[in-house]
C-alpha cells in the first residue's frame, strides 16, 4: 500500500494519586481544556474528556506511530506539572500510574462520548471503583480487585 490509514481511537480511564478529590470546580474545565492541548501538540485528537473530582475519562485518536502507553504517559506527565504549577496551593498533585484502555469502534463512539461527558450525573448513582470495575468485567479483562484501585 502507498498511504497509511488507520481508525485508532482509545478510550482511557485513569485516577488522581490515591483517589484524592482534588480536581474541583476550579480546576476541572482548566484541566480537560489543557489536556486537550497536550493530544494536539502530541499529533493526537481528543474527542472527549470528562471526568469527577478523582478520576477522568479521555478519548483519544492516537498516530499509528503512537502506542497507547506513550499516549497516556504524555497526557498524564504533563497535565501532571501544569496542575502543580498552576495551583500549588492544592498541595501536590499526581496521577496513579496505572490505567484501563479500551478500544473502540467506530458505532460505540457516539455512546461512549455521551457517557463521558455525563459523568457529574452518572456518578451521583455509582461509585469510581463500581463503574471501573463494571468497565474491566464487560471487557473480560482478568485483575484481582484487592489490586484494581492500588
Amino acid at each position: 500500500m502507498a498511504s497509511t490509514f488507520s481508525w485508532i481511537r482509545i478510550h482511557f480511564i485513569f485516577s488522581t494519586m490515591n483517589r484524592r478529590k482534588i480536581i474541583d470546580d476550579q480546576i476541572r474545565p482548566r484541566l480537560w481544556e489543557y489536556m486537550g492541548g497536550v493530544a494536539r501538540n502530541n499529533n493526537m485528537v481528543a474527542y472527549a474528556i470528562g471526568g469527577t473530582d478523582d478520576h477522568v475519562h479521555i478519548i483519544l485518536s492516537i498516530p499509528p506511530s503512537v502506542s497507547a502507553s506513550k499516549a497516556i504517559q504524555l497526557i498524564k506527565g504533563i497535565s501532571s506539572k501544569w496542575v502543580n504549577d498552576e495551583f500549588p496551593d492544592k498541595g501536590r498533585f499526581s496521577w496513579q500510574q496505572g490505567y484501563a484502555a479500551f478500544s473502540l469502534s467506530p458505532s460505540r463512539m457516539q455512546k461512549t462520548v455521551e457517557y463521558i461527558q455525563n459523568q457529574a450525573e452518572h456518578h451521583k448513582k455509582k461509585s469510581f471503583k463500581d463503574e471501573y470495575i463494571k468497565f474491566l468485567n464487560g471487557s473480560a479483562i482478568s485483575f484481582d480487585e484487592k489490586y484494581v484501585l492500588g
